[in-house]
């Protein structure tokens, strides 16, 4: 008997680990790294901005054009904003996420809609200052990362 209730209760527990780390929170998370990553840029710091990206080949940012690569997205960032207020100041709106579940059920990959708006004082190459973008996510071991970004 006392072995079927603990049985009972590990299931139990499994099941409330399970929704601990329910969508809500893979949500949540997304949102959290877009948080961080306005608040690096805002900083000026490229670099800390991209840690959201996923250092792989096959990372891609649409835009007026197509780049592939971690650091072929990076040296654009750093091309068309060359200075702090090159950058300006970033804010989000209108963010939403789809989380995309496989089969079983498991998130591994997620959508997300947004608008972004630049605050700032001078412009490098980059000229626009507000635009639609669409990302989408994968959960890593690092965490979620952006693995396709199509920015306009």
């Amino acid at each position: 008997m006392f072995l079927i209730g603990l049985q009972v209760l590990v299931a139990l527990a499994l099941a409330g680990s399970a929704r601990a780390a329910a969508p809500g929170d893979d949500s949540a998370a997304i949102r959290q790294v877009m948080g961080q990553q306005a608040a690096a840029w805002n900083r000026g710091d490229v670099v800390e901005f991209m840690r959201s990206y996923k250092d792989a080949p096959d990372t891609t940012f649409i835009g007026t054009g197509v780049r592939k690569g971690y650091r072929t997205i990076l040296e654009s960032y750093r091309k068309h904003y060359a200075t702090k207020e090159q950058m300006g100041r970033l804010t989000y709106s209108e963010l939403d996420v789809r989380l995309l579940p496989d089969a079983h059920g498991e998130v591994r990959y997620a959508a997300m809609t947004g608008r972004f708006h630049l605050d700032r004082t001078a412009r490098g190459e980059a000229g626009q200052d507000d635009g639609v973008f669409s990302l989408l996510w994968e959960k890593t071991a690092d965490g979620w990362k952006i693995i396709m970004d199509h920015t306009s």
